[in-house]
């Protein structure tokens, strides 16, 4: 449909749609920066779904039951902001708009999850949006089936462009949906066949609907500029008993002298453009002004959803006392009262009945214990579930036919099980964790980074953390991925030595709000460290003093999981020779950096020689070994500074010199 007949046909929904459209001219203008096309192609199809479809509240932006919006095609920001200021959001004022991506403005250069109340997550990274929303659909069917339609029932929709189409995780992504039948998510393609470098047809001949459908959805088309059309497609789409996908045609930079062109697909801030566009739009205002009867009219829809919020509340209120405080508490993302117990139980038994266990089979052991008390969890593997240790017997696996089962079996796909759990945590209410060989965080880093980014509590469960994994050989065996993870801000990276520490790393896993965790847990067996019991989280901290010397500390050893055994052996030899030697446990870099100046003087004190002992690069333990009252003349590596090889694990050791034999012959050497 032309501009001429829409705004002669439909001059109500014309003027809403057109707010968006030109605010986004006058932000982007302003910025002298950011992407407008999208934003202008897609106004009308978003109009449509904001004023008949989703349900939402504009006070209450965090009502547990309202439908989720996602822009993937997170460049198109100004997008989400418009709708956001023109549906009542306090947060999204006409200043934010007028502040679009500077410094400390909520309307951040693509969206970001945390800044702005109504943005769900944070998408710019194309594919990621799309892949979040199955974790938010899966989170949804989960929750339904388990707490009934009366407390959640609700859509996710989704505006995913072409670059998010051609991104692998989508793929990842929509099989997943297709095979999960998540007949709640709606996602809306902008097919407007532009990328930055021209016509998509350059780069891509892939028949979207065709893939879509293959992948087990249901497909529809519609004019993304005829406002029948795309309510028609939407209520079509709701009815479907799979994923839907609508193909929205529409033009780039509508109206304008970019339309159609991938110049639209960028920032357009020339005045003339600007000027012949609005007088397209036969929109005589000036900049920022929206018309009050526009603006009445878009926070009417805004109120819409007021009743529906309310209804909900009263259904909520109506549960049982423990039922409603439970909602409240996972909804927060409160641990379980019961978990500090839990994990209690599990150190004392293991102290108790010591086994030389893989801190793999550990991590399983803590499950067991953790998931019946805290039933908000949704563990998974990328087919390693026999491997990564993560299916405990009580869990049961989410499918079509089980939406109660709180296991899932992802298939290949590391990169869309990240997003897929990203989303999930984000819905509310869930709290994910799943596995697969640590080496293979180089598939689901994109998502792991946004987990750290919008600063929520992931568990990445990687097994098979160091050439300890033996035979597979150096494809499997990751000896940089500990310093890539360690390198991410805002992320807990524990490799604990056995199955106390890993008790004390899932308990801060389970407890924080705002941090994802990565698990390094060994294929092989270890022997236990801990050997005396403490209600006491040591792992807490960061790190502390495993063994002390036992007469004149010259030596500290500092290690972490596999390798703790190894500096234990180490230091009882070093003792023998009268060299008094203290082991240090350093199962998390973060937590221990994170501790006051005191506690680390206390654990590294300046004077011994220092040697750490891990199977993996240097990088990043120098600020242990040279700073922290530390120095270069006083302190050594043992570690990897290659790749690894395929052999039994203990030749492997033996051959990149990780013994306790060279970490003697190191620490003598310093002295």
């Amino acid at each position: 449909m032309d501009i001429a007949s829409l705004r002669a046909q439909h001059p109500d929904h014309w003027k809403k749609a057109c707010a968006i459209r030109v605010l986004t001219l006058d932000a982007v203008a302003a910025a002298n920066s950011g992407h407008s096309g999208m934003p202008m192609g897609m106004a009308d199809v978003a109009t449509v779904l904001f004023e008949k479809h989703l349900n939402f509240d504009p006070a209450a932006p965090l009502w547990p039951n309202r439908d989720r919006f996602i822009l993937s095609a997170g460049h198109g920001s100004m997008l989400i902001y418009s709708l956001l200021h023109l549906t009542g959001y306090k947060q999204a004022s006409i200043e934010e708009l007028k502040n679009f991506r500077q410094w400390g403005a909520r309307t951040a250069g693509h969206p970001e999850y945390g800044h702005l109340e109504g943005v769900e997550t944070t998408t710019g990274p194309l594919g990621q949006g799309i892949s979040n929303a199955v974790g938010f659909a899966m989170a949804e069917e989960s929750l339904r089936a388990r707490w009934g339609a009366k407390v959640m029932d609700h859509y996710t929709y989704v505006i995913a462009g072409d670059g998010c189409l051609m991104e692998g995780v989508s793929q990842e992504a929509i099989g997943l949906a297709g095979k999960h039948e998540l007949s709640r998510l709606i996602v809306l393609w902008d097919n407007n066949g532009i990328t930055i470098d021209g016509k998509v047809e350059i780069s891509d001949i892939t028949d979207q609907k065709a893939r879509f459908a293959a992948s087990g959805w249901d497909v529809f088309e519609c004019d993304g500029h005829d406002p029948v059309a795309i309510d028609e497609a939407l209520v079509a789409a709701k009815k479907s008993p799979r994923p839907a996908m609508i193909a929205c045609k529409t033009h780039i930079a509508l109206g304008s002298s970019a339309q159609d062109t991938s110049k639209g697909h960028g920032a357009l801030t020339d005045k003339q453009l600007i000027s012949d566009t609005r007088a397209a739009y036969g929109w005589d205002h000036g900049p920022f002004d929206i018309p009050a009867d526009v603006k009445a009219a878009w926070e009417a829809i805004g109120a819409r959803g007021l009743d529906t919020r309310r209804e909900w509340e009263a259904r909520a209120a109506m549960l049982p006392a423990g039922k409603q405080a439970e909602l409240k508490r996972i909804f927060a993302l409160d641990p379980s009262p019961k978990l500090a117990a839990a994990i209690r139980s599990v150190k004392k038994a293991a102290v108790d009945a010591p086994k030389k266990i893989a801190t793999r089979s550990a991590s399983e052991i803590v499950l067991a214990a953790v998931n019946p008390v805290m039933q908000e969890t949704i563990g998974g593997s990328a087919d390693l579930t026999g491997s990564n240790n993560t299916k405990t017997a009580d869990l049961g696996i989410f499918d079509p036919i089980n939406r109660k089962g709180r296991y899932v079996y992802y298939g290949i796909r590391e990169h869309g099980m990240a997003a897929a759990m990203n989303g999930m945590v984000l819905h509310g209410g869930v709290r994910p964790y799943s596995g697969t060989f640590m080496c293979f965080t180089d598939y689901a880093r994109p998502s792991m980074r946004l987990s750290a980014l919008m600063q929520v509590p992931v568990v990445y469960v990687m097994t098979h953390d160091s050439i300890g994994l033996g035979e597979d050989g150096p494809t499997h065996q990751p000896v940089e991925h500990l310093a890539i993870s360690r390198s991410t801000p805002n992320t807990w990276v524990f490799r604990p030595a056995d199955l106390v520490e890993v008790a004390e790393a899932w308990e801060m896993a389970l407890s924080t709000k705002t941090t994802p965790t990565v698990m390094a847990l060994s294929r092989q067996n270890l022997t236990p460290v801990r050997l005396t019991h403490t209600n006491q989280n040591l792992s807490a901290k960061g790190a502390y003093v495993l063994a002390e010397a036992t007469g004149k500390r010259q030596v500290i050893l500092i290690a972490t999981g596999s390798e703790v055994e190894i500096a234990m052996k180490a230091r009882e030899a070093l003792e023998a020779e009268g060299i008094g030697t203290r082991v240090v446990s350093m199962p998390c870099m973060e937590l221990f950096a994170a501790q006051d100046e005191a506690y680390r003087k206390k654990v590294l004190p300046a004077g011994p020689v220092r040697v750490a002992i891990e199977a993996g690069v240097r990088m990043g333990w120098d600020r242990w070994l040279l700073g922290e009252r530390g120095k270069e003349t006083k302190a050594d590596f043992v570690g990897m500074n290659s790749f690894g090889a395929s052999a039994p694990a203990d030749r492997l050791y033996k051959e990149f010199g990780i013994t306790a034999e060279n970490a003697v012959a190191k620490a003598k050497a310093l002295l």
